[in-house]
């Protein structure tokens, strides 16, 4: 997840608190590790799944991740490199990820976006939309 595009915005210790909560994403995914996973969430997300499911607020994401994570990664991972990060403000950021999941019947390519914002020292994601690419790359 290193090289991170800015376009020449943000300390490179923000950009890193950022790339690590990426990292965890990636870990709770192929690890299956819902409450992991939850806990990145600020209280009042919103996250849309790759599927299309709109969730509003981390119970309602907890509620979904605890129902499908488990046993959903069976056979596959998912890695997640940072293409960009666009600081909005200090402590919010726009962050376009590469998602790429590799399952049994081959590999499929997100591109997620996470918009993240810094809340005591920590970086959580606050509204989240996952969604394939089209031409496969």
């Amino acid at each position: 997840m290193s090289g991170a595009a800015t376009g020449g915005q943000g300390p490179a210790a923000e950009i890193a608190a950022i790339e690590r909560v990426v990292a965890a994403v990636e870990h709770s995914q192929n690890n299956e590790l819902p409450e992991e996973f939850v806990g990145l969430f600020r209280a009042d997300a919103i996250w849309t799944t790759g599927g299309g499911t709109r969730l509003f607020g981390r119970d309602a994401i907890a509620e979904f991740t605890r129902r499908v994570l488990p046993g959903g990664m069976r056979g596959s991972a998912v890695s997640f490199e940072v293409e960009h990060v666009l600081f909005i403000r200090p402590d919010v950021a726009a962050v376009k990820v590469r998602q790429t999941l590799r399952t049994p019947e081959g590999t499929e390519v997100g591109t997620p976006l996470f918009v993240m914002a810094e809340e005591g020292g920590r970086w959580l994601l606050t509204a989240c939309q996952n969604t394939a690419v089209a031409d496969g790359g």
